[in-house]
């Protein structure tokens, strides 16, 4: 098959530092063409990932119209150069509306909270060539309140890459890994490690706007240097694989419907259960009980730290390879290209 993938015109494919998105692009990418693929790719101009066909977005801002309508002109001028069997969309969905008509199969994929008028518009226009994909049940249900065939198909990490450790140390610390805001969580993170007596290493970059700033001022500086409590600031992905590994376990207490979350599958690849809350897509990543727990309250958090014995690292590495692993997942996207594929011949 041909399949032309696109992202988001702001960061390069692969990411030079952080892009989750832009991760899955890249490896999906990657995976596709080992499988014997072409694949043609519309991203940042300084992208990298190696496709068979490539176009820069023109535009470099998604949320300004002028860039938008330039995007659009060029994904029209991909289609026709490149001539894909698919298109999969994990940039804007208007960038697709001059191809929805179109002959080839398309993917629309969605990695933040959706719905609206302009899904229930895709998806009369696309009509059974159009397929939106969603990486969690949870984004599903919001977008099938607009109609149109919906999929859950979760992001994917290399488990190949993130080593699995069986075993830590009795003193093993927790780990805060996510970008240091309040609706990450970490303030009730270092409220948990204190209660239950253990360190805490909090990792990631910090919210530079005013409401991030005041919130590390006044909730996150205090405790640093104290009672355990240690942030390193950000961290590259060695340095992620070898700080996971090492972790009694992963402590993101979310206090937001999070649409997935790349960095709790992680964890679980490298063995590490999972302290969060029971919220957005958590509970599909992590089984209470089994992979870690999912609490409600701090003080919920601190009883769930002493019972960490309990889970199984195997189990949770278990659970990245059989659900989150690349493999596993492009087979996913494989099946559904396919379909849409038979969709077309069995319209001629």
């Amino acid at each position: 098959m041909h399949i032309l993938l696109t992202a988001d015109p702001e960061i390069p494919v692969p990411p030079k530092l952080y892009g989750g998105i832009e991760r899955i692009v890249d490896g999906l990418a990657t995976q596709l063409r080992a499988h014997g693929h072409r694949v043609g790719l519309a991203a940042h101009p300084e992208s990298q990932c190696p496709v068979d066909y490539f176009q820069p977005w023109p535009g470099r801002a998604s949320n300004r119209l002028a860039d938008s309508l330039r995007n659009t002109g060029a994904l029209v001028r991909a289609v026709r150069a490149f001539n894909p069997d698919v298109i999969h969309s994990f940039s804007r969905l208007g960038y697709l509306l001059p191809v929805l008509p179109m002959r080839p199969g398309k993917v629309m994929s969605y990695q933040r909270h959706t719905g609206g008028q302009r899904n229930r518009i895709a998806a009369r226009l696309g009509g059974r060539r159009f397929v939106f994909t969603a990486c969690s049940e949870f984004i599903v249900r919001q977008g099938r309140e607009c109609g149109g065939r919906w999929l859950a198909i979760p992001n994917f990490v290399d488990v190949d890459f993130y080593r699995f450790e069986p075993s830590v140390a009795t003193d093993a610390p927790l780990v805060f890994l996510s970008r240091v805001e309040r609706i990450k969580g970490a303030h009730t993170a270092i409220e948990i490690a204190r209660r239950a007596g253990r360190r805490l290493i909090i990792a990631g970059n910090r919210a530079d706007d005013a409401e991030g700033v005041a919130y590390w001022h006044r909730e996150i500086a205090p405790h640093l240097g104290r009672d355990g409590i240690e942030y390193i600031g950000p961290v590259d992905d060695k340095q992620k694989n070898e700080l996971l590994g090492r972790a009694a376990a992963m402590l993101v207490p979310i206090e937001w419907d999070e649409p997935f979350g790349i960095v709790f599958a992680e964890s679980l690849a490298c063995g590490t259960p999972v302290i969060s809350c029971p919220r957005g897509a958590l509970p599909e990543i992590v089984k209470d009980g089994k992979h870690g727990f999912l609490v409600r309250s701090a003080d919920q958090g601190a009883k769930a730290v002493p019972q960490l014995g309990s889970i199984s690292r195997v189990g949770c590495r278990r659970r990245a390879e059989t659900l989150f692993s690349r493999e596993v997942v492009v087979g996913r996207y494989e099946e559904l290209y396919a379909g849409l594929c038979g969709a077309e011949r069995r319209e001629q």
